[in-house]
């Protein structure tokens, strides 16, 4: 699927300033998005998107992607890629000064090894991806009160609908804010003592479902089904890390097998690469996919808990 989705066709690119592992990582994301937009075409045609909050929530997620990747036409849009073999991390840029001084601070200290180092910078990422998020989120949240404002009337048809769906956006926007300042809180943490070995997680984007299901409308009995279902799905995203580790190194060695000329060593090595990309690109989708229904399940029981 090339990415133009809802919001017609857009010219991309001649070539993509991409690694490896960011093409990936992108078909991923672009697979998951044809999925969600198929859904949709189905409920649309059912009548089931009448205030058309979930065209509204696709084209969100697709400018998203484009702001990730690059695609959207601004310069320096994407985060920075972690390269594991040129020069490690030292030529990473995050855009809030505040994450850049706690970076450094963090490059130059002497508690972190490069693992950590490289699991603390997946956290960095993370960070800036949800603060691109919430930003995106508050423009169309923008948009939508200034139509409003012309528009929605509580006493004529559909009104009343209208305005609960506003709540729930600045509901939204409020759980996106809470979690951006506890997501910086624990960077700040991180960074000035280092990561603590009985935490019960690692992973980022795993570490932000548990604490938000921790206060979300759960008995004890379905904490406790999360807890370990978070613990299979970080399990899934550290063998993900390790095939976009091996596809990396893969393209590096291959990119010097084409300079050496030796047609039966390209080959071999071509294979090697194709087959590694292509369990990138399943493992990527897989992971995007169970942290899509993690994420929806936990907000629900968040949404509960405030009605």
């Amino acid at each position: 699927m090339s990415p133009e989705g809802l919001t017609g066709p857009f010219p991309l690119p001649k070539q993509l300033q991409l690694s490896a592992v960011k093409l990936a990582e992108l078909h991923s994301d672009l697979k998951i998005q044809e999925k969600d937009e198929l859904r949709w075409k189905k409920l649309k045609a059912e009548g089931l998107d009448e205030d058309g909050e979930k065209e509204a929530k696709l084209r969100r997620n697709l400018h998203v992607i484009m702001a990730k990747y690059g695609l959207d036409g601004k310069k320096d849009a994407q985060l920075g890629d972690t390269n594991y073999l040129k020069g490690g991390l030292e030529n990473d840029v995050l855009d809030d000064p505040r994450l850049e001084k706690l970076w450094n601070k963090a490059k130059s200290s002497a508690r972190f090894s490069k693992e950590e180092l490289e699991k603390l910078w997946r956290e960095f990422r993370h960070h800036q991806e949800k603060v691109q998020d919430y930003h995106l989120f508050l423009e169309t949240v923008s948009r939508t009160e200034d139509i409003s404002k012309n528009v929605v009337d509580p006493l004529e048809a559909g009104g009343a609908r209208k305005e609960e769906l506003l709540h729930q956006k600045h509901r939204e926007l409020k759980e996106k804010l809470q979690s951006i300042g506890q997501g910086f809180e624990r960077l700040r943490r991180v960074s000035h003592q280092g990561y603590d070995p009985s935490s019960e997680f690692e992973e980022p984007r795993v570490i932000d479902l548990w604490d938000m299901a921790k206060v979300g409308n759960f008995t004890e009995q379905e904490l406790e089904s999360l807890r370990e279902e978070l613990k299979h799905f970080e399990a899934k995203v550290e063998k993900h890390h390790h095939y976009q580790k091996q596809l990396e190194i893969s393209h590096e060695k291959l990119r010097h097998v084409e300079g050496t000329g030796e047609k039966e060593y390209l080959s071999r090595n071509q294979e090697k690469y194709a087959a590694l990309e292509e369990k990138t690109k399943e493992l990527g989708y897989k992971v995007k996919k169970h942290l899509q229904d993690l994420s929806s399940r936990i907000s629900r029981g968040l949404q509960h808990n405030e009605l």
